[in-house]
């Protein structure tokens, strides 16, 4: 790894070093960077199993989350060690995790109480259908002027109240004052920090706004968004700014070393892409995909389908800085798709051959509306759709669909953000582990007909919760001052189609999008037996019916001619 052979080539000269947890939704990671030069030295990764206990559920174990955390800590500090890196020159520790995945724990045994729901888990839809069927002209932007958010599957609320509302266990501890609420950068802090021996139980303004039950305007807890979703506010922790000291660590090699840096993850890779102007915007490509753009001190809310979000607060007495956010929620999950679960690549890599060896779809487009879709639709009724199919279509196609689709929709959420803002982005700022694909980005570059910059150490989201622990107050080791920050190596990929057939082709992709709506109804009606019976619609069995007694009669007629 050239950052470890860098490092080990003047370790004599680092300066202090700062450290970062980056819990994603399919891997936890533990970074260490140089604070002076911003270099990553070394690093350790762990995969997450997620489990999907029924058509459209996602979860993960909060203890098996905790322990990868621990994990990569270890192995990172071994790794130090033979570089001959002291890691006692590491002088703080950032979190960043992915947002809206919710967890209840006993704060007496500190048992998680039922796995965390992940981001992009739909069992809450009858949930979000209720809620919105009680608001005046059921309008799911009801609490949109307080939160910045729609009413979806996508954010914490829902989750948790169907927690309390499903799961025995939430439901006693809450009665007995014994439950405590976080998304993973809680669960986090309050294990790393003494668990229910003095924990801190806390969170940063980013994640805190992505709950629903935060006002983005007051930027505390809202006691009517509490009652509206019928939570009580003693289980939610404490929110802070996203770069200070929330408390020190217990155990291990670190124990001692502050946490002094919490961002989610998106607000962390807006930070670490020193995207700090008014105007400055980046996408990264994960799980899902995530285009965030700084609109300074005041939040701007989206005609468009875009959510207002907390970028950040870098000190207590920092003012807040807000973003407008396009979010999808497949864009690597359908490499994983194609890898899990069609079984067409073995490996990532090998969907960048694929693709590269057709270099078309042939008029083959993929959505991929596995959880309904994000921006700009918040249409939690679609599925994913492959349509334009031909005798002439085979797997390479399907893999050059896939990567296109994620760049149309990324493209969706561009138009969207710069018909908010009024001033077309001239250039995207990218990172996360699907740019290492340069095909990828060679599309993306086609299909937006604008640059795409990446930079040459894609870890930013690691970075951001570096960046933000070692400004905090009373560690300090780490100036983001512009004219103190590093320079930034990166790629640049320039369009190289005519925007006409960048248009043609989005059209296109347009149309299939429309065909992948209204597919799945929440309430399906049962046999008994948990399977839906086609004559349950009364209409559609009577049609049944009718033709069944059609062709019969047919049959009938036909044997006596």
């Amino acid at each position: 790894m050239n950052g470890t052979m860098a490092a080990s080539s003047h370790r004599i000269m680092l300066g202090p070093l700062v450290a970062a947890i980056d819990q994603g939704t399919s891997s936890t990671r533990f970074l260490v960077f140089n604070s002076t030069t911003a270099e990553l030295l070394s690093h350790h990764q762990v995969e997450i199993k997620q489990s999907f206990p029924k058509e459209g559920w996602v979860e993960e174990d909060p203890k098996e989350i905790l322990q990868s955390v621990y994990e990569c800590m270890e192995r990172t500090c071994e790794k130090l060690t033979q570089l001959n890196i002291d890691i006692s020159n590491i002088k703080a520790i950032g979190v960043t995790n992915q947002r809206e995945t919710t967890l209840v724990w006993d704060k007496e045994t500190g048992e998680p109480l039922y796995n965390a729901i992940v981001w992009l888990d739909l069992r809450t839809q009858s949930t979000v259908e209720r809620l919105i069927n009680k608001t005046p002209g059921r309008n799911k932007n009801h609490l949109k002027h307080k939160t910045g958010l729609p009413i979806s599957t996508y954010f914490s609320a829902v989750k948790l109240r169907w927690l309390m509302d499903n799961v025995n266990e939430v439901h006693e501890a809450i009665v007995s004052h014994r439950a405590m609420f976080g998304t993973i950068d809680s669960w986090l802090i309050w294990c790393l920090t003494g668990g229910k021996s003095g924990g801190v139980h806390c969170t940063d303004v980013t994640n805190a706004s992505r709950t629903m039950l935060f006002n983005i305007h007051t930027m505390d807890w809202d006691p009517e968004l509490c009652k509206y979703f019928g939570i009580p506010m003693e289980i939610l922790p404490r929110v802070r700014s996203s770069s200070e000291i929330y408390g020190l660590m217990k155990s291990g090699a670190l124990s001692g070393i502050p946490i002094s840096g919490c961002l989610g993850d998106q607000s962390a890779a807006l930070v670490g892409q020193m995207c700090f102007q008014d105007g400055q915007a980046k996408n990264t490509y994960g799980t899902g995909c995530f285009l965030l753009r700084n609109t300074g001190a005041k939040p701007v809310m989206s005609d468009h389908g875009l959510l207002t979000t907390v970028a950040y607060k870098l000190g207590r007495d920092k003012p807040a800085c807000y973003a407008l956010e396009g979010s999808v929620a497949i864009a690597g999950a359908v490499v994983r798709w194609l890898q899990d679960n069609l079984g067409i690549i073995g490996s990532s890599e090998e969907l960048e051959k694929l693709a590269a060896s057709v270099g078309t779809s042939y008029g083959c487009y993929f959505v991929p509306a596995f959880s309904g879709l994000y921006a700009p639709y918040w249409e939690p009724s679609a599925r994913g759709i492959i349509c334009g199919l031909t005798q002439f279509t085979n797997k390479s196609h399907l893999a050059f669909a896939a990567l296109e689709a994620v760049c149309f929709q990324t493209r969706e959420i561009l138009d969207a953000m710069n018909q908010d803002s009024g001033i077309p982005l001239t250039q995207l700022q990218v990172d996360g582990g699907m740019t290492s694909n340069r095909l990828l980005m060679q599309l993306q570059a086609d299909i937006l007909c604008i640059p795409v910059v990446k930079p040459s150490m894609p870890e930013t989201t690691a970075l951001g919760a570096a960046m933000a622990a070692g400004a905090a107050e009373g560690v300090s080791v780490w100036s983001l001052s512009p004219e103190d920050l590093s320079e930034v190596t990166s790629e640049k990929f320039e369009p190289q189609i005519n925007p006409e057939e960048s248009e043609f082709r989005y059209a296109r992709w347009k149309k299939a999008v429309q065909k992948s709506m209204n597919w799945e109804t929440t309430e399906p009606v049962g046999n008994g037996n948990g399977e839906t019976s086609i004559f349950s619609s009364v209409p559609l069995g009577f049609y049944i019916m009718g033709s069944m007694l059609m062709l019969i009669g047919a049959k009938y007629i036909a044997g006596h001619n």
